[in-house]
């Protein structure tokens, strides 16, 4: 009887010993067809290979404004969002009117880019020919739409009637049976939608006048002015100046410095192996890291103070 006893506390002093704890880092992406998805997966891949104290995972999201929402409540560790959103998120304005949210940049990602198109037959070089033109400027409420709009308003050329808001594949096909003149997209480049617009049909990549951006950009100070390079696309044999509204990494504010420090490390000590994940991912640098439209988180400022 005795030995039985002592067999059992040996057992339930075995049991109780706790494994090595994981901390769970969850991710807050886009769509699964999206580049949000693609590289965030590439994160969660990489953090799990090289840090042996995280588990972390890439969650299908419908991205930037549910992502912050998620973040900022303790519901996901960290997520992607265009800067403009996550801007007005940390303000209180636009989707998040007196409501600021919990957050803090990690790092500036790479430039997503608003990415004008018009058939050759309709004539169009620059954004004001676009006023008498029929196109598409994205979804409804998408970050495209408000954004082209944006743009439009500002060099005199949105005209409702002429508008319509169609997602991106939607837009090609409607350029393809003539019923569009042009197509906006606000995307990584190059970008499906247009790899195909550019392959099947007669289209050119219409330019912002960089030196007009000036206005713009100092009402909404996330823009950038960006270069697409030439051969981005079939027949684009130019380099063009475009606005973007770059890819923001951020996390909760009041979250673990050392956390998001390791995080931020492990992420821009492998640049190259993540790099391959996809053609934007590429496009991450240490360059422009700190580049964010909000403070850095205190765990990402210390990793790049280091550097």
């Amino acid at each position: 009887m005795l030995k039985k006893l002592s067999l059992a506390a040996v057992l339930m002093a075995t049991a109780v010993v706790p494994a090595t704890a994981q901390e769970r880092v969850s991710i807050g992406t886009g769509g699964t067809g999206g580049v949000f998805y693609a590289i965030g997966a590439g994160m969660a891949d990489l953090l799990n290979n090289q840090l042996d104290s995280v588990t972390a995972n890439a969650e299908v999201t419908g991205a930037s404004i549910e992502n912050i929402r998620r973040v900022s409540a303790g519901e996901m560790t960290m997520g992607f969002s265009s800067a403009s959103v996550l801007y007005e998120a940390m303000a209180g304005e636009g989707a998040f009117d007196g409501d600021a949210q919990n957050v803090a940049a990690i790092a500036y990602l790479y430039p997503a880019v608003l990415q004008i198109a018009a058939t050759e037959a309709s004539g169009a070089t620059t954004v004001a020919d676009l006023a008498d033109l029929d196109i598409s400027i994205g979804p409804p409420g998408s970050n495209s739409s408000i954004f082209a709009e944006r743009l439009l308003t500002h060099e005199d050329a949105f005209n409702i009637g002429n508008v319509s808001f169609l997602s991106y594949g939607e837009a090609t096909s409607a350029i393809s049976n003539g019923q569009l003149d042009g197509s906006i997209i606000l995307a990584g480049t190059p970008a499906s939608a247009f790899i195909e617009l550019f392959t099947t049909e007669d289209v050119t990549m219409i330019p912002v006048d960089a030196a007009n951006m000036e206005g713009l950009i100092a009402d909404y100070p996330y823009y950038e002015v960006i270069e697409v390079a030439a051969g981005t696309y079939e027949g684009q044999d130019e380099a063009i100046a475009a606005v973007g509204d770059p890819a923001i990494l951020f996390t909760a504010a009041d979250a673990d410095p050392a956390l998001v420090e390791e995080i931020t490390r492990t992420l821009f000590d492998n640049l190259e192996t993540l790099g391959r994940v996809h053609p934007a991912a590429g496009q991450i640098s240490m360059d422009r890291a700190t580049n964010t439209p909000i403070d850095l988180h205190p765990g990402a400022e210390a990793y790049f103070s280091s550097k």
